[in-house]
This record gives structure tokens, C-alpha cells and sequence, in this order.
């Protein structure tokens, strides 16, 4: 029996807590400006499997409004984050908030593609976060893998992408072809890569979990 729905989603949503009033209000911002940030149900399962990893150094693809990013700094206080940024804007808008929750020691936003900063990182990360351009998971994934400590985790935002991975008839004008493709080899290569183990679940808008093998 399928349990995924929208009364099971609005239900779950209606358990959320905030880390906190100012986090709670960031979220409000974001939300009521269309500024797309993490789901709600997602929040709740990143920032636990992050309270148990005790991750040392993060590093997140995608920053958006630093939304993610002050999340995890604010559960996990010894952690150090670097979050990459492809938009000007969108980077300045994010600095500007870490900087108001008091979190610019520990959160560097770094602008420019994903692609290219990534190559000028060193690591060694122990969680990686990519919440960023669908259409270059595999990419991200794979000059992310470098820099992965040894038992690092990977976790991937928004695999589903409106259940669009799962079928096509969610995407009947063809808008999104080339991400859906891109996206079901991404899932198809994680989920049978002999180095990691990924499960795949129907959390928010779709998360891959993924633990690097020793």
C-alpha cells in the first residue's frame, strides 16, 4: 500500500519544529519570497542524520539563501561548512544572512559554478550536501568524491524532481527531458556504485543517501 500523499505530507509537516525562532523566521522569509530552500520533512532527516555523523567539515553544493547551511552549522557546533554559490545575488543575499545568525566563522560561501570551485578545494569532507543544478548531479558527485573523508556521507536533494524521474507523464510538455535523463543515470550509476552504499527515499522531493565504503 502506497502512503505517500498529500495528507501524509501535510500531516508530517505539521509535526516540524524549528531549530530555532531565527531559523524559523529565515524559512518564513524564503518561503513568502519563492526562494527555493529545503522541504520541510527533508530539514527534519538532514539535520538528523547530521546530529549523528557529527560531521567535522561540510561541504554543500548549492547554497541558496544559506538557509541549509546555518541548519546544519546550528546542530552540529563544532562543524565547519563550505557552500558553493553559482549566483552572485543569491551568494551576497547568503552571507548576509549567516552573517546575522552570527555563523560567518564557521560558513564560508564560496561563488562561482560548482563545477569549476570545486576543482580548487582540498578537503577532506566528512558530509557532502548537493542541492544544486539537477542536470549536473553526476558531475558534482563525482569531483566531490575526492575530497570525501574515508566513511563520508552523500546526500543529494530533489532526485524525484516532482516525481519527473519516476515517469514521464509528469513532465508532459517534455520541458525537462534532458534533467530527467540526466537524473535517472545519476540514480542508476549512485545506487549500484561497489564504493558506496545509497538508498534512494521519498523524503520532501526525493533524497539519495549515500555512505562511501571504507
Amino acid at each position: 500500500m502506497n502512503i505517500i500523499n498529500d495528507k501524509v505530507t501535510g500531516y508530517i509537516n505539521g509535526l516540524y519544529e524549528p531549530v530555532n525562532d531565527r531559523l524559523a523566521r529565515l524559512r518564513g522569509e524564503a518561503e513568502e519570497a519563492r526562494v527555493p530552500i529545503i522541504l520541510r520533512d527533508t530539514e527534519t532527516f538532514l539535520l538528523n542524520l547530521i546530529r549523528m555523523k557529527q560531521p567535522a567539515s561540510i561541504l554543500e553544493i548549492g547554497t541558496a539563501v544559506g538557509y541549509s547551511a546555518a541548519c546544519m552549522a546550528s546542530v552540529c557546533p563544532e562543524s565547519v561548512i563550505t557552500s558553493i554559490e553559482a549566483d552572485e545575488t543569491m551568494a551576497k543575499v547568503a552571507r548576509d544572512n549567516i552573517r546575522g545568525l552570527g555563523l560567518s566563522e564557521r560558513i564560508q560561501v564560496l561563488l562561482g559554478p560548482g563545477q569549476e570551485i570545486l576543482d580548487q578545494l582540498c578537503g577532506p569532507y566528512d558530509f557532502v550536501f548537493i542541492d544544486a543544478a539537477k542536470s549536473h548531479y553526476r558531475t558534482f558527485w563525482d569531483k566531490a568524491l575526492p575530497l570525501c573523508g574515508l566513511g563520508a556521507v552523500i546526500v543529494c536533494d530533489n532526485v524525484l524532481m516532482k516525481a519527473m524521474t519516476v515517469s514521464d507523464e509528469y513532465d508532459p510538455k517534455r520541458k525537462f527531458k534532458t534533467s530527467i535523463r540526466n537524473m535517472r543515470e545519476f540514480l542508476t550509476y549512485i545506487t549500484n556504485a561497489e564504493y558506496a552504499d545509497t538508498s534512494i527515499l521519498p523524503v520532501g522531493d526525493g533524497v539519495s543517501f549515500s555512505i562511501l565504503k571504507g
